[in-house]
């Protein structure tokens, strides 16, 4: 009578090669985490960065009202244009830590393209902080973490 094959042993003969490959690798995906996560807090600054250099080149202020709707990730605001428009930007403001619906609030914003604005007084770099953070947080953890994986293995 032949042997029959158990299906637990089919999964680990299916699965262990891919299980050791990644155990022997553990660390360098740590580090590849890490080196993602830098890059993408990397790029978040460096956009808003270029948006606040748009909005410093051709800068307008203006008195703007928080909507009711906003969210701490897209808070709404509306103000007026010069030209006697009323500008609700789709994304929301930049910089938007403290407000609350109902409120007025000072926005700078792009004059040429009235979807560029921010708080005014606030920029990329008096932001930035929470970014930083997270990046040094992550190689904090992160090299301590490879470093005991290296050694184990």
């Amino acid at each position: 009578m032949p042997e029959r094959t158990r299906v637990i042993d089919e999964v680990r003969d299916l699965v262990g090669p891919a299980a050791r490959a990644i155990s022997r690798t553990r660390a360098q995906i740590v580090l590849g985490f890490a080196v993602v996560i830098t890059l993408v807090c990397g790029f978040a600054l460096a956009g808003a960065a270029v948006d606040d250099a748009k909005i410093t080149a051709n800068q307008a202020v203006a008195q703007a009202a928080v909507l009711e709707g906003s969210t701490f990730f897209r808070p709404l605001v509306r103000f007026p244009l010069p030209n006697g428009d009323v500008a609700i930007p789709e994304l929301g403001v930049a910089y938007p830590r403290g407000l609350t619906p109902g409120t007025f609030v000072p926005v700078e914003y792009d004059v040429t393209d009235a979807v560029h604005v921010r708080v005014a007084g606030r920029t990329a770099l008096t932001s930035s902080a929470p970014l930083l953070a997270v990046i040094a947080v992550t190689w904090i953890v992160a090299l301590p973490l490879a470093r005991r994986m290296r050694r184990r293995s």
